[in-house]
């Protein structure tokens, strides 16, 4: 495999061997381990010592069950700090077959230049782009088509990260409708503006499957996890997450009384029962739309969804249990068309719809919205959409537009809006908000999955369980795996072992695997230690410490000493 370096300064491309040091890494490792040896830990996120990295994971390539997932990572622009975000779609998978270990962008371009790199087994060219200038997502997917071709891999920005807003993602085409995959977070979508690119274009043709070291071994391992998946009763084809997607935790993390409500002042919302998976199944199924969809060729889960309106038009793919929470019951609205018409505006400019949804929740505690009423947040869309001040300072994300509004309460932690789960009535997804080197951020060791073995109200156990999570989830960051693919190798990590060794003949044991894990956590934190973060930064914000939720009445209590020492035995 080889290095894709894309300089912006030159304008130009090279292709370089894989260095020694990088080789036994892949995704979020390897986004960690070129942003220590490479970029400056100081440097400013915007500017031209920053690097934008697109790794697909180790395992990227293959034909495993649900291992296509692309890492983009870069110093965040929020957080400050090192950070990775993943999506689905076809993208991982092409660079993968066409050899790329991953692609580096670096530098900037003369000022008001903007480019488009293609990328084939031919090897890579930039295009200039001027003329696709503020176009949306969905635009500048069909332009990149008409150009080459209906088959190609497209990854771009919208307006939002055009404009360099940090609350802007990545948006990468996948399998059939799936059109507008969002490695959302951490503002890497303005990180990729401020590198004068508008869009990478794959053409996918002559792509070869990466060579296996151990067939046999990796075959088999491959062969059981993916019946492991399929028999399971919440990944196989009659599981929660086959028929209804990430919806189908929408009413249980809403009894829990951790449903974001309202700008997190609750943790339950009135209007849960129009919102809840079953119903987005119903109503899909009945307008003609999709559900049981893949976001990547080679996934037996099929968790997504295209969501159509009323006259059976397609509106988003995939509408996700996040989106349904940020842009739905955290700002009062109980409606699945109207969560949906703001996720597809979120969509179209680039915007992570958790990070947009909790500006929008504090615009509304602000005066500038009404909770509950559609029309005001699109409204608060569209300032964003032309570039006003206003929308400027909404699309810096929560904790800018906290501090501009005069709003305190603004849930975030590491600059980094929260996800759809309230930390006072899931206090381990607080531990991992606050002291994971990635910010708030749920996929970095979402709690949600051991609340029957972990009380979710009480402090005991909270940091162990995070812990063991944010190690377990470097794992499936690293080879591309995707989240909901997690129990056969959870239950056995010999199974992962199988396939590492299967695929790359390291001979790795479950010890060496574990010992991985660290190793990535311990490179993330030493970035960010580099670039100044402190213990002062691993906190949840101060008013959900003094200001209990209902219906539970509790606060955030982990106290700050377990906090300091998570990663003390690392």
């Amino acid at each position: 495999m080889k290095l894709l370096r894309v300089n912006m300064d030159r304008v130009e491309t090279t292709w370089e061997p894989v260095p020694l040091e990088y080789e036994r890494f892949g995704g979020r490792a390897l986004i960690a381990k070129i942003l220590l040896a490479e970029v400056p830990p100081e440097c400013e996120p915007l500017g031209p010592y920053n690097k934008l990295i697109l790794a697909p994971g180790l395992l990227g390539g293959t034909n495993l069950s649900s291992s296509a997932r692309l890492s983009v990572g870069g110093k965040s622009p929020l957080t400050g700090g090192v950070k990775e975000a993943n999506c689905g779609g076809d993208a991982s998978f092409h660079l993968a077959r066409l050899g790329i270990k991953a692609v580096v962008v670096e530098g900037q371009p003369a000022e008001g230049k903007l480019y488009v790199l293609h990328i084939s087994r031919r090897g890579a060219e930039l295009f200039p782009a001027d003329d696709w200038r503020g176009l949306g997502t969905y635009a500048t997917v069909a332009k990149a088509r008409e150009k080459w071709g209906e088959d190609c891999i497209v990854l771009s920005i919208g307006p939002a990260g055009e404009m360099r807003l940090a609350a802007a993602g990545v948006a990468c085409t996948g399998y059939e409708d799936q059109t507008c995959r969002m490695a959302a977070r951490g503002g890497l979508g303005a990180v990729m503006g401020s590198k004068g690119l508008k869009a990478v274009v794959v053409d996918p043709a002559g792509g070869e499957a990466p060579p296996l070291a151990d067939p046999e071994l990796f075959r088999a391992a491959a062969r059981r996890f993916a019946t492991e998946l399929a028999e399971n009763p919440r990944t196989g084809r009659q599981g929660a997450m086959h028929l209804y997607g990430t919806s189908a935790i929408v009413e249980a993390v809403n009894e829990m009384g951790a449903f974001p409500t309202r700008n997190f002042r609750e943790g339950r919302f009135e209007g849960v029962e129009n919102l809840r998976g079953p119903h987005l199944r119903e109503i899909t199924l009945a307008r003609g739309g999709k559900v049981g969809t893949r976001c990547m060729a080679n996934c037996v889960i099929a968790c997504c969804n295209v969501f159509v309106d009323p006259q059976g038009n397609p509106i988003v793919a995939t509408l996700q249990y996040e989106t349904i929470g940020m842009l739905g019951s955290n700002l009062g609205i109980g409606s699945l068309d109207e969560v949906a018409r703001l996720n597809r505006i979120c969509n179209d400019l680039g915007l992570d719809s958790i990070e947009t949804g909790a500006a929008l929740g504090v615009a509304a505690e602000a005066g500038l919205a009404r909770f509950g009423d559609v029309e005001s947040f699109a409204a608060l869309l569209d300032e964003i959409a032309r570039g006003t001040v206003l929308g400027r300072v909404l699309g810096q994300g929560a904790v800018v537009a906290g501090r501009v509004l005069g709003v305190s309460r603004v849930p975030a932690a590491k600059g980094q809006a929260m996800p759809a789960y309230d930390p006072r009535a899931l206090k381990g997804n607080g531990v991992t908000y606050a002291t994971s080197p990635m910010g708030a951020d749920h996929t970095a060791g979402n709690a949600f999955g051991v609340r029957d073995k972990v009380n979710p109200l009480a402090v005991a156990g909270q940091r162990e369980a995070s812990l063991k999570l944010q190690l377990d989830v470097t794992m499936l960051d690293s080879t591309g795996l995707c989240l909901f693919a997690r129990p056969p190798v959870y239950a056995d990590p010999q199974l992962m072992v199988d396939l590492i060794n299967g695929r790359f003949g390291w001979g790795w044991s479950v010890a060496d695997l574990e010992e991985f894990k660290k190793t990535v956590i311990r490179t993330e934190l030493e970035f960010n230690r580099r670039a100044g973060l402190t213990s002062a930064d691993d906190r949840i914000p101060e008013y959900m410490r003094r200001e209990p939720l209902p219906p539970h009445n509790t606060v955030f209590d982990v106290p700050d000493s377990e906090l300091d020492t998570i990663f003390a035995n690392l």
